[in-house]
């Protein structure tokens, strides 16, 4: 995090916090002067912000942000310094999209690829499909995985600096559980833990979307990740996954009292309940008394590499976190923003109403879903799909350069950062006809151009969730539209970004029952 910016968030959060108490003193019965209420809390003020000053210069290690010394950079700005355009980025994030921000420097600079500084570091964006798969198609060669060094203090992993030979065969073995064949045995599971929770919290006629399917989202995960059925503790670990997910959202400041040292103490404490998890099961496993494996926590203690070494327990209990706070975040959302698009459109509603009675009256009522069922869900999975065009999970992520890399006549030095964003090509017309109107009918037959629809990235590092969101969307909606049709409470809520997409107010409807 840039220096200057830290002390200036810094300033503001505990400016903030100040203020609330001092508006808690005048609100007492107790008379003290203005005067002395203002002296007390300017001097308070002061005193605190020089501490927190002195604390970031001690605590200081990088430099300003410098210009390479190569001569062929990508065209661009590095913009204002130590920030560089970095509250531009964060602006058009906050609306929703950044389509505003590479389309204007796109069309400034003229070129398939520009420079600009963010949260510190010097970046270049490719642009369109043949950035993508430039970027895609590079991974460990030219470029690698890369977060901000916030990321890696909630999610730590060994194999963070292990070699890329070494940190691609970790990933794969991490990544196992979640491809289709292995979910396969999960859809009824999801299927039956769905029907409870509808009949349990849908029963009423009006309900907020958001926080009731991110309840269900976060149930099914704790249930099929590590066969957790207690409500308690699903409830619990559910305020650390909060903690978490609100944290990756703020600055990067490891102070008590701040959102990010909240962080940074509710993944230490999740990750030490999943080690506990962990030690109980690897006792069951060598005791046999888990026959095979149930849940993809026991995949994972059982998966081993080449060299048949089995993975190492904490970066399972990092990932099995980062599983959990991504499926908390960017699923719950995803669902909910499918549920608005029928509300608002009342002819893919009856398509996929049509489609999944299809289903529905091919089974008994006690028949829960299986695969066949969800290959059968092609026109629902079209209206899945044209949502994560329109509102993808994430806008994109980051790679680094391993070497200097030289791209459309210019050279990336080592080191750069490089990022890729969904909307640049789901948001084009080049790409997508009329790319703002919602027409799942676009997934029709042909598949969208390679590298033109990346929800979840591309390459060897392709999320690992798309598959399992594929899953939990499916059986959501089959079970949803089965049983109900409805409304929107604000027909013009709009969506915002935090940094998922997401309804303003988070969906409230009014369900009308089939039955009635």
């Amino acid at each position: 995090m840039p220096f200057s910016l830290r002390i200036f968030n810094l300033f503001l959060l505990h400016l903030q916090a100040l203020n609330t108490s001092f508006d808690k003193l005048l609100a007492t019965k107790k008379c003290y002067s203005m005067e002395f209420l203002f002296i007390v809390f300017l001097v308070a003020n002061s005193l605190l912000f020089s501490c927190l000053l002195y604390y970031l210069i001690k605590k200081r290690k990088q430099p300003p942000l410098r210009q390479s010394a190569v001569s062929d950079l990508p065209p661009g700005s590095f913009g204002w310094p130590f920030v560089g355009e970095t509250l531009d980025y964060l602006s058009d994030v906050k609306n929703g999209s950044l389509v505003k921000f590479l389309t204007q420097r796109r069309s400034k600079y003229s070129s398939k690829i520009f420079s600009t500084a963010l949260i510190g570091h010097p970046m270049a964006f490719l642009s369109g499909a043949d950035g993508n798969k430039f970027l895609f198609s590079n991974e460990n060669k030219l470029v690698r995985i890369w977060w901000p060094s916030s990321v890696d203090r909630i999610f730590p992993k060994t194999h963070q600096k292990a070699n890329h030979k070494d940190f691609a065969s970790t990933r794969k073995l991490l990544s196992a559980p979640l491809r289709s064949e292995s979910l396969q045995r999960f859809i009824s599971i999801a299927d039956a833990i769905l029907r409870r929770h509808l009949q349990t919290d849908w029963n009423c006629p009006q309900i907020k979307v958001l926080p009731a399917v991110r309840k269900y989202i976060f149930s099914l995960a704790c249930k099929l990740f590590l066969s957790i059925d207690d409500t308690n503790k699903v409830e619990r670990l559910s305020k650390y996954i909060e903690d978490i997910s609100t944290g990756l959202l703020s600055m990067p400041i490891n102070l008590p009292g701040t959102t990010f040292n909240r962080a940074v103490r509710a993944s230490k404490e999740m990750r030490k309940e999943v080690q506990q998890i962990i030690n109980q099961r690897k006792s069951e496993l060598l005791e046999n008394k888990i026959v095979s494996p149930d849940d993809i926590l026991s995949q994972m203690l059982q998966a081993t590499n080449e060299q048949e070494q089995f993975l190492n327990e904490s970066d399972i209990a990092s990932n099995i976190v980062g599983l959990l706070q991504g499926g908390y975040s960017t699923v719950n959302a995803a669902i909910t923003i499918i549920m608005k698009y029928m509300a608002e459109y009342p002819e893919v509603y009856s398509e996929v109403l049509k489609e999944q009675m299809e289903i529905a009256n091919s089974k008994t009522a006690n028949d829960l879903l299986n695969w066949e069922d969800l290959r059968k869900m092609r026109y629902s999975w079209n209206v899945a799909s044209e949502v994560l065009r329109l509102a993808p999970p994430v806008h994109g992520t980051f790679r680094e350069a391993i070497e200097d890399i030289r791209y459309d006549g210019y050279t990336i030095p080592k080191g750069w950062k490089l990022h890729w964003i969904a909307d640049d090509t789901h948001k084009n017309p080049d790409y997508f006809q009329n790319p703002d109107k919602f027409d799942p009918m676009r997934f029709q037959g042909n598949e969208p151009a390679p590298y033109t629809f990346v929800p979840f990235g591309g390459g060897p590092r392709m999320c690992p969730g798309n598959e399992y969101f594929r899953m939990v969307a499916l059986v959501f909606m089959h079970n949803v539209v089965t049983k109900f049709r409805w409304e929107k409470v604000i027909p013009d809520e709009k969506l915002v970004s935090a940094p998922t997409s997401r309804p303003a107010q988070g969906l409230p409807v009014r369900l009308y029952s089939h039955k009635t």
